[in-house]
């Protein structure tokens, strides 16, 4: 088998690449070459799939499986599902659950609308481009061609996003750490290694059309990530969980200064609450919450140790000065001095 991995180099590209090898296959990384070396064993292909004409020397090659991560312009995958067309058989855009109509219903599944898109587009917004890329890669190799991998939130090794990361470093430096609670909040989410495996797995059954990818509800809960986040750096960090309506009143945003964690009173909540069926029937696979966390753990702890790590996307995670003060209005409001 030959898969042709559009990026390859972080998040989901590379674990998609790292999949593709370790099942033995001979394994092609097109990239622009900027965001480091491809992985021992894949063949690294320089160019810059925004020009024209990016594409002329993989024309000619034959590739069984092209997994597609792009995220903004939809002419993007446009033109290089057009390039490819006759040089592959199945295509893997890697999309979203963004691409839901705004706001998702609880227990949703594939079926449910979805935003407009156009496939000969520029970058607009998130949900636009990835519905537009679905649709672009769709039109220029057949629906029956290619698989949407339609992603809710990811978790694991190489998060270039920093939502674990912020957490386990938060989590490492100890003490008296500010948690939404209820601990048993069910989310869902997925490892970007069990999102790559669903997808190749998908393509070499001949499956297509999209597939909602997250872990099943009843997977996984707030706190078994963030105790997970304790047992894997070793810190004597302790929980005070926080009410949730209170962190509201304060101001504090969901999701992104408390990354991972979406109250149940939010509309948006229903994105913790998808309905994948149909992917658990296409063979999903999830990985225990305590492994994707350790693994993160290892890779953060390396390349925060090189100096190399991605600088963390503005509005991700607590300042420790609002930290701080918030877990001391809590206490005082509540009583608790």
């Amino acid at each position: 088998m030959r898969l042709l991995v559009l990026g390859g180099t972080q998040f989901v590209g590379h674990a998609a690449v790292a999949d593709g090898l370790a099942r033995g296959w001979d394994v092609t990384v097109a990239n622009r070459g900027v965001s480091g070396p491809a992985q021992a064993g894949a063949r690294a292909v320089t160019l810059d799939r925004t020009r024209p004409g990016a594409f002329g020397a993989l024309a000619a090659e034959h590739f069984d499986v092209v997994l597609d991560t792009w995220s903004a312009a939809p002419s993007v995958v446009r033109d290089a599902a057009r390039a490819l067309a006759p040089a592959t058989d199945r295509w893997v855009y890697v999309s979203s659950r963004s691409v839901y109509s705004w706001p998702p219903a609880p227990r949703a599944d594939e079926s449910a609308p979805v935003v407009e898109g156009d496939p000969d587009a520029g970058a607009t917004d998130y949900a636009a481009d990835k519905r537009g890329g679905e649709l672009a890669a769709e039109r220029e190799l057949g629906t029956e061609r290619v698989i949407s991998l339609r992603a809710g939130l990811i978790l694991g090794p190489r998060d270039n996003v920093g939502r674990l990361p912020w957490w386990l470093r938060r989590v490492a430096r100890g003490g008296e750490v500010l948690a939404p609670a209820p601990g048993s909040l069910s989310i869902q989410y997925v490892d970007p290694r069990d999102l790559v495996a669903l997808g190749l797995d998908a393509a070499l059954a001949g499956r297509h059309g999209p597939v909602d990818v997250v872990c099943p509800p009843g997977t996984a809960v707030l706190g078994d990530v963030l105790d997970a986040c304790v047992a894997a750096t070793g810190s004597d960090a302790s929980f005070t969980w926080v009410d949730p309506s209170w962190l509201l009143d304060q101001g504090v945003a969901i999701w992104t200064e408390l990354p991972i964690w979406i109250p149940e009173s939010d509309e948006a909540y229903a994105m913790h609450c998808s309905d994948v069926a149909r992917a658990v029937e296409w063979g999903l696979r999830i990985r225990p919450v305590a492994e994707t966390v350790a693994d993160c753990w290892a890779w953060v702890q390396e390349v925060d140790a090189a100096g190399i790590a991605s600088p963390r996307r503005e509005g991700i995670g607590l300042d420790p000065t609002r930290e701080t003060e918030l877990l001391s209005l809590w206490r005082s409001q509540a009583g608790r001095e």
